[in-house]
């Protein structure tokens, strides 16, 4: 499922496609937001997106073989809220 099969779902049950694709748009953009600052997200029954700092670490090149060094970075964690991802949907595969 992508942002097009979102907005079709929102706007086959609400309202018309345009504003439902206003509204999806809206959600993502404060989601993104909210994370640019920071601020855990948290959707109720859904799961929760964070920042976490991932720490500097030595790599190699696979091209080269030579070492590289990655600088700190933020990265965005999502964590799923319990119940969501129940055994019904583990086990239907």
């Amino acid at each position: 499922m992508n942002k097009i099969d979102i907005i079709e779902a929102v706007s086959g049950v609400t309202c018309a496609k345009s504003e439902a694709s206003d509204a999806v748009n809206k959600v993502f953009e404060v989601i993104t937001e909210a994370l640019r600052r920071k601020e855990k997200v948290v959707v109720q029954n859904f799961g929760s997106f964070h920042v976490r700092l991932k720490k500097p670490y030595a790599a190699r090149n696979p091209r080269t073989g030579e070492k590289v060094h990655v600088p700190p970075r933020n990265v965005v964690k999502f964590t799923i809220s319990p119940g969501v991802f129940n055994e019904d949907v583990r086990n239907d595969r």
